[in-house]
């Protein structure tokens, strides 16, 4: 019995989340291709002046300290939003040292941050590295004012500049960029003065992500997928392949879907998800997985609030079935084919039976010998660029034949 026990506890360890992802919904407007649960505060509230920021900062808080610790402190902390910019320093210690006491952090633990330009000042970013922060993930999106203007930014170019002089000057050790390609009007011209500006200023980390037109959002009202103005599919493929070109020649290593890293700057937090590990979130709309349980809060405030009052009451027990073994396979391919090194076959072996993962090998065949598959040194993993560029293609074609 106290064997049986002891190995209880020691798989609970084991399977510990040591992430913790905060969702923060403030933003000033919403971007006109934005579908996350955003809340718009307007241009003139922020943490120090708003009391809906505060309420909001205490109800996480409250989540927090009723969220059952299993055991290992956090290597990882992701402050997502929204535009988590908006807080306040001493807002964003607060969530830190509400983590920091309920879970623990690690002393070499990594804790990113969203910010936007024009939403920040030197001693604001110095406060928010005082916290805890030591890396940033800044969402520039594009270096062409019409294109900013048309996606419904609230930053300038001339934000973008000075926005990185500051983080040059505070010396965060670890930065990212974040760009978006496929968007109305954009030209490739365009996009290749993006990427050129982008390795000029030669962030740690830099996000390439394409368009999706989400059909609850503005651009889901004004454009069609595939149509004028948005960049024809053979456009926005020689777009990703460019990307692909020019950064991996500047010396980052594409090492996700969408991701590029200098050696040593890969996003530790977003390879917790690529690798389907438990973790922890907290906040509206926020999604977490802990105990084989994946379960997303409320998206709206008020709901948000609601669910919160009834897990206090429930002291932090989540009334969700645990993911069924046919979805953890499905979600372990998804997320972990995203990634360069690909998927581990041994991985598989732990999850499915011998005749699953025939199937999973045989439907990959024939993007084997499109090139567009790799399957050797125990991984199977999709090429890159072209792999990748036709991901969705071949994950449909496994969804299907494992359905």
């Amino acid at each position: 019995m106290l064997l049986d026990l002891f190995t209880k506890i020691e798989e609970t360890k084991l399977n510990s989340p040591t992430s913790a992802y905060v969702h923060i919904p403030f933003c000033r407007r919403r971007c006109f291709y934005c579908d996350f649960p955003v809340a718009v505060v307007g241009d003139r509230s922020r943490g120090e002046n708003s009391d809906r920021i505060a309420t909001y900062v205490d109800t996480i808080c409250q989540e927090i300290a009723v969220t059952p610790a299993l055991g290992k402190p956090l290597a990882t902390v992701f402050f997502g939003g929204g535009t988590p910019s908006l807080l306040s320093a001493s807002q964003l210690t607060q969530i830190v040292e509400a983590l920091s006491k309920h879970f623990g952090i690690n002393a070499d633990a990594e804790i990113s941050m969203e910010i936007d330009p024009g939403t920040f000042d030197f001693n604001q970013l110095q406060g928010y590295c005082q916290a805890g922060v030591n890396r940033v993930s800044m969402g520039v999106q594009a270096f062409q004012q019409e294109l900013l203007q048309l996606c419904g930014r609230s930053h300038s170019v001339i934000d973008i500049w000075q926005a990185v002089e500051i983080i040059r000057q505070v010396g965060v050790p670890n930065f990212s960029l974040d760009l978006i390609s496929g968007l109305p009007h954009q030209t490739i011209e365009q996009w290749q003065e993006s990427l050129s500006k982008a390795v000029e200023i030669a962030p740690n980390h830099i996000s390439i992500y394409d368009l999706t037109i989400e059909p609850v959002t503005a651009f889901g009202r004004y454009y069609n997928p595939g149509v004028q103005p948005l960049p024809t599919d053979d456009t926005t493929a020689l777009m990703y392949r460019q990307a692909q070109q020019v950064l991996t020649q500047a010396g980052y290593e594409h090492y996700e879907i969408s991701n590029y890293a200098q050696n040593g700057y890969q996003c530790r937090h977003n390879r917790v998800y690529w690798e389907n590990r438990p973790y922890y979130g907290f906040g509206m709309g926020a999604t977490s997985y802990v105990q084989g349980q994946r379960y997303t809060r409320p998206r709206k405030t008020k709901e948000y609030d609601q669910w919160c009052a009834e897990y206090q009451a429930a002291n932090g027990v989540l009334d969700c079935p645990p993911t069924p073994a046919d979805e953890v396979l499905l979600e372990t391919l998804m997320l972990g084919l995203r990634l360069k090194t690909g998927v581990r076959l041994l991985t598989l072996q732990q999850i499915c039976d011998e005749p699953t993962l025939r199937r999973i090998l045989q439907c990959l065949q024939p993007y084997q010998k499109q090139g567009w598959v790799d399957v050797e040194d125990g991984y199977m993993r999709l090429t890159d660029p072209e792999g990748f560029l036709f991901s969705n293609v071949i994950l449909a074609a496994l969804f299907e034949k494992l359905s």
